[in-house]
This record gives structure tokens, sequence and C-alpha cells, in this order.
């Protein structure tokens, strides 16, 4: 067990959940592929391979669980699935997403684009911005470069 499985595992223990065998081989899938924003059943499929008593139930009440407590975030990306994502930062703010609408790849974009926007809104309206999702959609490199 990593140390951010350490850490996730003891976020359970915080909120009062146990850290059961069924979830910590779904957590053990949510790090092992964080780069990945995953659907439910992209996860069961992972974990059937190795553990083929684990229901698809328990997999969606499992992600319903670590939503709800901050172990991922449920997101969605326009494609009729929801999909999830380790949740790698302690504030509020998430990152952005953008989405090829050639082969649907997924790039996160780390830094807050909208921190002066923010600041903007909190100025003029007196409004403090607690969390926003932004997507945006086009072409990336490697599509932009075979339609050359």
């Amino acid at each position: 067990m990593d140390s951010k499985s350490i850490n996730l595992s003891s976020l359970l223990k915080e909120k009062g959940c146990k850290l059961t065998p069924q979830r910590q081989v779904i957590l053990d899938i949510i790090i092992n592929c964080n780069e990945k924003h995953l659907s439910v059943e992209e996860i069961y499929d992972m974990v059937k391979k190795n553990n083929p008593d684990i229901g698809l139930a328990t997999v969606y009440r499992t992600m319903l669980l670590f939503n709800k407590i901050g172990i991922v975030h449920k997101l969605d990306l326009d494609d009729g699935l929801g999909r999830y994502e380790l949740n790698r930062h302690t504030s509020t703010h998430r990152h952005h997403h953008l989405i090829c609408t050639s082969c649907n790849a997924v790039i996160e974009v780390e830094q807050d684009l909208l921190e002066s926007l923010e600041q903007q809104i909190l100025l003029e309206h007196g409004f403090i911005v607690k969390d926003h999702r932004v997507k945006f959609y086009g072409i990336c490199s490697k599509c932009a470069g075979s339609l050359e």
C-alpha cells in the first residue's frame, strides 16, 4: 500500500467508514489510473479481472461514497457517463479539462485560469466564488497533426 492509499484510507476512517477489501481494490485502481477519467463500468471491468466476486452495484456504491467524502470528483464530460478522477487537491477549486472532439481525449489543465475573473466578480458584485467547472472543446495536438 503506497502513501496515497494510506492517506485515503485514513480519510475513510475519519469519516466513519471502513476500508473493506472491496473498497481497497477499487481505491487501488483509482490511484493507479489517476491520469484517466474512468466510468464506474470501466472501474468494474478492471476490478473483475482479479476480483470476480465484486459486483457492479458494489462499485457504484463505493464510487458514490468516495465522491461524497471527497476521495474522488465526479465529472460530466458530455459523453453520457459519469466519470471520476482522484481528488489530488486540498483546495475546493478544480482544474480545467480540454476535450478533443475528434478522439475524445481529455487533457487536464492544472493552473486556475479564472483567478482574475473571480477577483473581478468579488470586487464588482461582492460574490465569493467557491468553485467552478470549465471544459474547453476542440482538437488535440495529435488529431490536429493528422489533419495536415
